[in-house]
Formats: C-alpha cells, sequence, structure tokens
C-alpha cells in the first residue's frame, strides 16, 4: 500500500487528504478503525518514542499522546499498591510489564490523556489490551498484537477502535521535508541518540546520579525530543510524572509541568485516596473531581449541591498547608529541559516539586545562576549539550 486515503485533514474543512510514500510502500497496517490525520501524527510521533525509550532501556515503553505531544510516558516497571489504585488498575489483577508501562504513561496525566493515541513499543499483549479497552481512547499503535488481543480492541468503540500496526524495522530516509505555506521545508532528521553519554558533563558541587534517576533523565530527554517546544519533564520511577508543552517562555513550562508533577503526587495522599465516592461514579468522573479537589477550585465538587451528586458524604477541604507538608514528602525527581534555563527562577520552581537531578543543555548566559542555585539546593545538575526542539 503506497497510500491511505483520509476522511479530511486537522480539521474537517481541510480536504484533500491522504498520507502516502514517494517510493516504496507505506509501513504500517490498519488492522481496525480508520484513523485520521491528526490521529496518525500521534501515532508516528509516538512510535519513535517508544522504540527510541526500549532502545535506551531494554524495557517496554508506552505513551498517551494528545495533539502531536505526550500527555505521558513510561517503561514498564512493577506498579506499587498505591499507584495500582490512583491509575485504576488495581482491580484488573497481575499486569504485564507493557500494561505496566501503559498504566503509567496514561496515569501521569489522567485528565489530558482522555481520548488518547497510544503507542506501545512491543507487541500488544492481553494484560495491556484490556487495560485499552475500557479506556476512552482513540486508537493504538504497535508492531504486533496477540490474537486475543486484537479482538479485544476490535470490539472497542463498536468496532470502529482504531488499530495500527507497524513494521519495527521501517526505517525512515536521512532527511525529511515539510510544507507551510506551500514552501517546503528540508532538515536531516533528529538521529540523535540519547543515553548516559549525555549525562558525563556534571557541573554542580553534587557529581552522585544513580542509576535509577540516570533512567528517568534518559526518559525525560527522550520524551523531550517528541514533545512541542518549548517543552520541560519531570520523571521519577521510569515514567513522567509532568510534561509541560508548547509555551513562549521556559518559566511556565516549568511551572506547568511542576502543577502536573504535584498532583500526580497528591493524587496519592491518603486523604485522596479515601475520598468518599459513590459507586456509580466512573473512572473519567472521578479523575475530573480529583483534579478540582486537590486545586484551587475545590469548592466546584465541594458546594452544598454538588457534593452530593459524587460523594457518599462531603469530604473535608484540602488545605493549602496540608498539601504543601505532602508535597515536601515528593523527593529525588528529575528533570529534563529541551533546550537552556535561561534564569535559576526554573530550578526554583523545580525544587518544589522534589527534583534532585537536572538534565539540560547549557549555554545560558546565566549558567552560572543557574548552577549557583542547583548547588543551594544540592541538585545534580548535567550539560548535555545538545538541544531537542521538536516542532
Amino acid at each position: 500500500m503506497k497510500e491511505l486515503e483520509l476522511k479530511y485533514g486537522c480539521n474537517p474543512n481541510q480536504k484533500p487528504s491522504r498520507i502516502f510514500m514517494k517510493e516504496g510502500e507505506l509501513p504500517i497496517q490498519v488492522l481496525n478503525g480508520k484513523p485520521g490525520y491528526i490521529n496518525f501524527l500521534d501515532a508516528f510521533n509516538g512510535w519513535q518514542l517508544v522504540s527510541e525509550l526500549k532502545k535506551a532501556t531494554g524495557l517496554p515503553a508506552a505513551t498517551s499522546f494528545k495533539h502531536v505531544s505526550p500527555a505521558g510516558a513510561a517503561v514498564g516497571l512493577p506498579l506499587s499498591d498505591v499507584l495500582k489504585k490512583i491509575y485504576w488498575v488495581d482491580d484488573l489483577g497481575p499486569l504485564s510489564p507493557l500494561a505496566c508501562a501503559y498504566a503509567r504513561a496514561r496515569g501521569a496525566d489522567r485528565m489530558s490523556s482522555f481520548g488518547d493515541f497510544i503507542a506501545l513499543s512491543d507487541v500488544c499483549d492481553v494484560s495491556t489490551a484490556r487495560m485499552i479497552k475500557r479506556e476512552v481512547s482513540d486508537g493504538v499503535i504497535a508492531p504486533g498484537y496477540e490474537a486475543e488481543a486484537l479482538e479485544l480492541l476490535k470490539s472497542k468503540k463498536k468496532g470502529n477502535y482504531n488499530v495500527i500496526q507497524i513494521d519495527p524495522d521501517y526505517r525512515p530516509e536521512p532527511v525529511e521535508h515539510k510544507e507551510v505555506f506551500g514552501i517546503t521545508f528540508e532538515q536531516g532528521r533528529n538521529e540523535l541518540a540519547i543515553d548516559d553519554s549525555l549525562l558525563a558533563n556534571v557541573v554542580t558541587e553534587n557529581k552522585d546520579i544513580p542509576e535509577s534517576a540516570k533512567i528517568d533523565l534518559i526518559l525525560s530527554l527522550i520524551t523531550l525530543k517528541y514533545t512541542q517546544s518549548n517543552s520541560v519533564c519531570y520523571a521519577k520511577d521510569g515514567q513522567a510524572i509532568g510534561i509541560g508543552a508548547g509555551q513562549q517562555s521556559r518559566i511556565h513550562c516549568t511551572r506547568l509541568a511542576g502543577q502536573k508533577a504535584d498532583n500526580w503526587y497528591l493524587r496519592q495522599c491518603p486523604k485522596v485516596l479515601e475520598l468518599p465516592f459513590k459507586d456509580k461514579i466512573g473512572r473519567a468522573d472521578r479523575d475530573n473531581a480529583i483534579d478540582l479537589y486537590i486545586g484551587d477550585e475545590y469548592m466546584d465538587v465541594l458546594a452544598d449541591g454538588k457534593w452530593e451528586n459524587i460523594f457518599k458524604w462531603r469530604p473535608e477541604v484540602f488545605t493549602r498547608d496540608e498539601k504543601r507538608a505532602w508535597l515536601d514528602g515528593l523527593k529525588d525527581v528529575a528533570l529534563g529541559s529541551d533546550a537552556f534555563f535561561p534564569f535559576g527562577d526554573n530550578i526554583e520552581r523545580a525544587h518544589r516539586s522534589g527534583v534532585k537531578y537536572v538534565a539540560q543543555p547549557g549555554g545560558s548566559i546565566r549558567d552560572d545562576q543557574v548552577i549557583a542555585t542547583c548547588d543551594q539546593y544540592g541538585m545534580a545538575m548535567a550539560f548535555t549539550g545538545i538541544r531537542l526542539f521538536h516542532h
């Protein structure tokens, strides 16, 4: 198959639309559904991300994409009982490593992952398919599917769920093109390998970056490679916990991603875990209620006439002081940035979300200020010397 006609482009008025190869055949098969233009953008970017994560770590990887940026990305490390609960997978029994990777990728920011496109580094197994089947999602791309897993996915969305199989041996041409306003842009593909060697230049007084933190920093950098810039990524225990994408100011990226990392950790607080939801409340509605409850708009779910629709009884307010006390327990977080930090304020904000390890290109005229701020908090920071802009 050289080309595949699509219903429309980014928007319904943008016709005609297709994906095609100038030479050779498309490296994909659509096994179910009718993926659209944005679906394929998410699928192909997501596939590159998980392929690189698998190559860099040796672990199964998954990502949850929305609007051409990852909402979450992770490798297949086991889940604690608390993580199983906040990811709503504690009722699924034993989970495969690939299923753990997707639970982590989806669970990093469940609000943003609603209606995601999934990419999996490995053949989709039944454990992962069962998890996907009950989530609101647009589709999945993987190098293959177990027979039972494929049947489960085909039954999703009244038989219209998008399932794409990609040839894992496919390698694109080294030069890529895109058109904007009728003008063709050309550049070499970003084939830079991201591995431990990028973390060798540690410029802070603290030089200690343990292996677990190296995995998190590599994961954050690979994630940023496929995130719309400007972008930063907080990571912990083999998963992204906060991604700030597409902001014009780097401090706004750091704040946005930091708030998402904070929310991820706040959801693990016993006060949140024990919220008395009514039995009929589904996972998506619980996610929405939790997001409001832990935020500044908590009265949207706790006001009289509101809480009765969600909870069995009215929960106590989660006060600012209680939240800060809980967040002080978030430690050893890794932070990657796709370009240099121009000011120490980014490090100040990162510190409030438990960041201890940082990887960024370096090269700012204020590098000394940024290094000094890291030293103030005992952080270890590596200058990678590489920028990871993605547009």
